[in-house]
């Protein structure tokens, strides 16, 4: 029998044992009962609660979809983004482009040229065009590594800056793919480029602190998202609104989340009033990317309002979450976003449904993130554990049961 093909309790005993954890151990890490594990183990109580089986993820280190047991065969796209990923991987692999010198600088192409494809993977990214990215990555790595090398003498190049774009983009789709472990290392080798310039660090801290939420590291992240807001701040007060404060503002929203993944809901609310307001000088920075949001963050007030929801859904109140949600799509600004953005969004929007006990409108809001951004949906293990849960629950709405026949769990 297969591991896909085990009781979802046996599956958490295999996963604890591969963790070396006891049974008593695992009790304490979800404030349950020795006994509660051992039935769950054993079958006697199911587990038909997606929170639980977040939870016991979180505990166990694993992607929920893995205790589900229910990814069937991936689908061509999957495949090809799996491939894409272990391109990129192996890029990372390298240290060859480490050398500097005539050979570096016989290597490396013009800064100009890396900044429209830098500039170009950015917007991939932000339609979603996940495997396309992937495609681009590697090279795009390669070529950033040798300008950086090359040009390591003059700092003023924004060769060091292009760098750190690149790993930020990596690491930002990695981790949305599923990859934590590898977008955490692309963001840290950010961070290791960026050393000795506050704004640059502070930008390569964003996927450093999404790499380690993604890997069930909140205090971590938490940790190193508000360092790097607060080395900035008094550079971002003094230039007024600009690309500093507007990145100051999306460091204190990975700052919330963080907090809220930790479970400590007055942090989480304090530092997302504190974005709200650094929020309401910016405005909305996405409309003029290349003037106001150098570094690409898309911060503003919508997404001040977005992460209210995100960090309402991470800290179980599905209600507050749900209510917030009307206030994000009502914004004017609601359909200006990126298309990554908006899906991304509504996947949290799912599950805030789902904790509030409406499987209909959590099924709802995951078709309509198919409809924004297809790879969104098609391609995040987060999406297809929703979507698994989602077909457990009778009646199956049409569109959901379609959305799941074409990802193969129907």
């Amino acid at each position: 029998m297969t591991s896909r093909e085990l009781p979802i309790g046996r599956r958490v005993a295999r996963l604890r044992t591969r963790r070396r954890m006891t049974q008593q151990m695992l009790a304490d890490r979800l404030g349950k009962s020795k006994s509660w594990v051992d039935k769950v183990e054993r079958g006697v109580r199911a587990l038909d609660r997606y929170t639980v089986i977040e939870e016991l993820a979180a505990a166990l280190r694993v992607d929920p979809v893995t205790l589900l047991g229910r990814d069937a065969l991936p689908s061509p796209a999957a495949r090809a983004a799996a491939q894409g990923i272990d391109g990129v991987r192996a890029a990372l692999d390298r240290y060859d482009t480490a050398v500097s010198g005539p050979q570096a600088r016989q290597a490396a192409p013009p800064v100009g040229e890396l900044d429209q494809r830098v500039r170009h993977a950015w917007l991939t990214y932000q339609h979603a065009d996940y495997p396309q990215l992937l495609r681009m990555l590697p090279e795009l790595l390669g070529d950033t590594q040798h300008a950086h090398a090359a040009h390591a003498a003059n700092t003023g190049d924004g060769a060091a800056e292009l760098l750190v774009q690149a790993y930020r983009i990596t690491s930002s789709v990695l981790v949305k793919l599923g990859a934590g472990d590898l977008g955490w290392l692309a963001a840290d080798r950010a961070m290791s480029v960026a050393a000795g310039d506050p704004l640059l660090a502070a930008a390569a801290a964003v996927p450093l602190g999404q790499a380690l939420r993604a890997l069930h590291r909140p205090r971590p992240a938490l940790a190193v998202t508000i360092a790097a807001a607060h080395r900035i701040a008094p550079e971002a007060r003094r230039d007024g609104p600009s690309p500093s404060l507007a990145l100051h503002g999306t460091l204190l929203i990975q700052a919330a989340l963080a907090a809220a993944g930790a479970g400590d809901e007055r942090g989480a609310e304090e530092l997302v009033d504190h974005a709200a307001r650094i929020a309401d000088e910016t405005g909305e920075t996405g409309e003029a990317a290349e003037e106001h949001d150098r570094h690409w963050t898309g911060f503003g007030p919508t997404a001040v309002r977005m992460a209210r929801v995100a960090a309402a859904v991470e800290l179980g109140n599905g209600g507050e979450a749900v209510l917030l949600h009307e206030r994000v799509v009502g914004a004017d600004h609601w359909r200006r976003l990126p298309a990554e953005h908006r899906a991304a969004y509504l996947l949290d929007a799912s599950r805030g449904h789902l904790r509030a006990g409406d499987p209909l409108a959590a099924g709802r809001a995951l078709v309509d993130a198919d409809r924004t951004a297809p790879a969104e949906v098609r391609l995040r293990p987060v999406a297809r554990t929703l979507l698994t849960d989602l077909t457990r629950r009778e009646p199956v709405p049409a569109d959901v049961a379609r959305l799941a026949a074409a990802l193969g769990l129907g």
